[in-house]
């Protein structure tokens, strides 16, 4: 009984003792953090104002031993040990304290690139981009952002606490359509170390990738009227990847015509199709050409009834407006 109100009573002198290191010890280390590059050098000044007994930094690596100055420096040329503890600056005053630095060791991706598996994609199905990200650390400040020219749009962030550097695969999910043929995809890498790191965050970013989309010919009318003049033009040009093959089928037409434009004079009236198909499907549009001399007969027409109105009106305005006759 005795032994375990002992063990009770040394673990609660060891908690009061850790929480007072790290709040009541009169150190101060600056910086209080450190966010270092890869085999860079780092330093960092720990100082204090009480009289002392000696106070030095403990650590793997640039170690201090025990000093009766005020201020010690713990300092590494080449910081290259990526599970280095937290160096701590202690002191003895009577009693002993000490202060950790937390040490962050960054290293830029040495390459980021984006590919696809489908070289080529159909409009309407579902594909992968994939971005391969080569020794990056730490990750769990990684973020990988993805663009579609200039617009973001999907972030990715990780949870792995790995230290060292990793590898890193991340896919996307596009469905692309007709617009997106064309289209450039980039991956972008992102540390975000905090207010100690770099600012802004050092970024990679891949080569764009542009995706080659297929489509089928789609019309955007499946009609159109045309009146006959002079010249006729007849255009059933349509965007479609692979590029569309033009038919046209007419009883006015004698010959066999693959131009998706028709120009001609004359042109007989009539119905007129044109269809253009590639691989992954066709669209037919009718053009109707009607008759030019029908349309200036009526409009003759109507220019004779509205100039005959206009003389009727014009007559009974002048019989109103003369004086009656006067007879002597």
């Amino acid at each position: 009984m005795l032994q375990c109100v002992l063990g009770l009573f040394s673990a609660v002198t060891l908690l009061v003792t850790v929480k007072g290191t790290n709040a009541e010890c009169p150190l101060q280390i600056n910086p209080p953090k450190l966010v270092v590059r890869f085999n860079s050098s780092a330093s960092a000044n720990c100082n204090t104002s009480v009289t002392h007994d000696g106070m030095g930094w403990e650590a793997t690596v640039g170690g201090v031993p025990l000093s009766k100055a005020n201020l010690i420096t713990w300092r590494v040329s080449q910081l290259t040990d990526w599970k280095i503890e937290p160096p701590f600056c202690y002191i003895n005053y009577g009693k002993q304290c000490e202060v950790p630095l937390p040490v962050t060791i960054y290293k830029t991706p040495d390459s980021v690139s984006i590919s696809t598996v489908n070289q080529i994609m159909t409009e309407g199905n579902q594909y992968e981009l994939q971005c391969d990200i080569h020794n990056v650390a730490p990750a769990q400040n990684l973020t990988i952002n993805w663009y579609k020219g200039e617009t973001l749009v999907n972030q990715t962030n990780f949870t792995d606490n790995t230290k060292s550097p990793v590898n890193k695969i991340i896919r996307l999910l596009i469905h692309p359509d007709r617009a997106d043929d064309g289209a450039q995809y980039r991956c972008e890498t992102e540390l975000n170390l905090g207010v100690e790191g770099p600012q802004p965050p050092p970024k990679n970013t891949s080569k764009p990738l542009s995706i080659d989309v297929h489509y089928k010919p789609q019309h955007s009318s499946s009609a159109e009227n045309i009146s006959q003049s002079d010249t006729v033009y007849l255009n059933c040009t349509v965007k479609a990847n692979p590029a569309a093959v033009y038919t046209w089928h007419s009883e006015h037409l004698k010959e066999k015509i693959s131009s998706p434009v028709i120009q001609s004079s004359p042109l007989s009236p009539g119905k007129y199709t044109c269809t253009a198909t590639n691989d992954l499907g066709a669209s037919s549009k009718v053009f109707i050409v009607s008759s030019a001399g029908r349309t200036t007969f009526w409009a003759i027409v109507i220019a004779g009834v509205v100039l005959a109105v206009l003389l009727i009106v014009s007559y009974v305005i002048f019989k109103i407006k003369s004086p009656p006759n006067t007879i002597i």
